[in-house]
């Protein structure tokens, strides 16, 4: 999976951020797939990933807009890796149609609440090789997503103060970014199941790193008020490339 920024350019006057929700890439198919907000209209999509992230594998890239129940915040609604995707229920048959023609080829797209919401982008945090829950997800829940995944992924429930695991953490493959109050416990969790190093952090003085940042294996974005200096350390942290951006015509809030 993949997120990052760009812009569309309708014309020589006028140009909009927006934000790929979801960016896949698959190793027998060199396209990309990217699903994001609806509220743009059908100007010329400009991308620079090959010049930020050095995608020198990308052949070709497909662009979907998207919308959960007439709301632009795709991400909150759903979560998807390099593995599986989650997508919450009681969408429109056009929401799971999107994610369905463009990824289940290659990751099983599963429906489902966690804790009876639907806002599942923000209540749990995974990566390829793990999905954490919050202690509030029923016993029905987590049976149905532990037999929809892959079995290689590993599925835990967590007794977090914080419960919404999508705001508080943050985590590609290989490292995973926590709230600085997260517990012990749960960070010692987060490090085995997803098998990442964890670093506590803050996001542009916020402290809800899954909101205002998005990592995959490639890179990551954050905040649009985080400093160059900032986005360089982070960037040596975590051994990817770093950009600010923003979403929905300038919103922060660039995940869940």
């Amino acid at each position: 999976s993949f997120q990052i920024q760009g812009r569309f350019h309708g014309n020589s006057t006028c140009s909009q951020d927006f934000s790929f929700i979801a960016l896949l890439q698959h190793p027998q198919h060199t396209h990309l797939c990217a699903l994001f907000p609806t509220r743009f209209s059908q100007p010329l999509l400009v991308l620079y990933i090959k010049d930020r992230f050095n995608s020198k594998k990308t052949a070709r890239t497909m662009a979907t807009r998207v919308q959960f129940e007439n709301n632009n915040e795709v991400g909150v609604f759903s979560r998807l890796t390099n593995s599986y995707c989650l997508v919450g229920i009681g969408g429109s048959e056009n929401f799971y149609s999107v994610f369905e023609s463009e990824l289940a080829d290659h990751v099983p797209v599963i429906h489902t609440s966690i804790a009876g919401t639907r806002i599942i982008g923000r209540m749990c945090v995974g990566n390829s090789k793990g999905l954490l829950l919050p202690n509030t997800t029923t016993d029905q829940e987590m049976l149905h997503i532990r037999n929809s995944l892959p079995d290689q992924v590993v599925v835990q429930r967590v007794e977090e103060r914080l419960s919404a695991l999508g705001n508080s953490i943050c985590t590609n493959d290989y490292v995973a970014l926590t709230h600085t109050d997260l517990d012990r416990e749960t960070e010692e969790i987060v490090a085995d199941v997803l098998g990442v190093e964890v670093f506590r952090q803050t996001i542009a003085g916020n402290v809800l790193v899954g909101t205002y940042c998005v990592l995959t294996n490639q890179g990551g974005m954050v905040h649009p008020r985080t400093s160059v200096e900032e986005q360089d350390e982070l960037s040596s942290l975590l051994q990817v490339p770093i950009v600010a951006g923003a979403v929905n015509r300038g919103g922060g809030g660039i995940a869940a």
